[in-house]
């Protein structure tokens, strides 16, 4: 069989206890992997894949077994699968790439597929007004402190790391509706780049925990989403690129 889809999710949280068990949300993200890989040319995976993630040398995340896997599994038949990081897991290295042989991606990725050209990116920060976000985002992004942070006791930095997570506004879930096309960060950002002379033709985004599409002057955005009430994506099947919602 000819695998010829591509598709897009986002926004698992792997280990966040918040409108689903995080166990049951890792069986329905695994369990959809498996569904696509007979039809999945290529797999994008646009951060916030797990609520949070640190890499020592030696030392492994507890959890993530059945994920991490079926990953390697997917890899292993010839299938890419690429993940971006989020401002949840933007400190991946190279365990995913080495161990589970993923792409990692840190930044946007503009690439094109089947002729079309596609931006890719979590989103965080992208658009925002907000200077503490960004602040915070350059810090995280910071590698001095990144270095003083992994000398920590694994047991006590990746505790930290957890219940700092468990903290967001998600975990205790506050969801943001729709604010509206001016002030939706994502939404203005591609406006601007656009503006600026990028030429893609789709904007794939994740961060917002809001599956939309929105369609302008020939350009479409897709904001895919989470998977805590549902399970939320994109496929290109060469011709069309369509949001699922189930």
């Amino acid at each position: 069989m000819e695998r010829r889809n591509t598709y897009f999710a986002s926004d698992f949280h792997l280990g966040l206890s918040a409108g689903t068990d995080p166990r049951e949300r890792e069986k329905r993200v695994t369990a959809w992997l498996r569904s696509i890989e007979n039809e999945a040319r290529e797999i994008y995976l646009l951060g916030d894949i797990f609520d949070f993630w640190w890499e020592y040398k030696k030392v492994v995340p507890r959890g993530f077994t059945r994920f991490l896997g079926t990953l390697s599994d997917l890899t292993d038949k010839g299938i890419t699968v690429n993940i971006f990081t989020g401002n949840h897991d933007m400190w991946m290295r190279d365990y995913l790439s080495e161990e589970c042989g993923v792409n990692v991606y840190h930044r946007p990725l503009l690439t094109v597929i089947d002729g079309h050209s596609f931006y890719l990116a979590h989103g965080e920060g992208l658009g925002s007004k907000s200077i503490l976000f960004r602040l915070l985002l350059a810090f995280f992004r910071f590698k001095p402190a990144q270095r003083v942070y992994s000398a920590i006791n694994p047991r006590i930095g990746l505790g930290f790391g957890h219940a700092w997570s468990h903290s967001s506004r998600l975990a205790k879930g506050i969801s943001v509706p729709f604010l509206g096309e001016e002030k939706e960060d994502l939404i203005r950002y591609t406006r601007s780049i656009v503006n600026e002379g990028c030429q893609a033709d789709f904007f794939i985004y994740g961060h917002r925990h809001l599956a939309m599409t929105l369609e302008e002057h020939g350009k479409k955005i897709v904001i895919l989403g989470d998977w805590f009430h549902g399970i939320s994506y994109a496929v290109w099947d060469g011709k069309e690129l369509s949001l699922i919602n189930l």
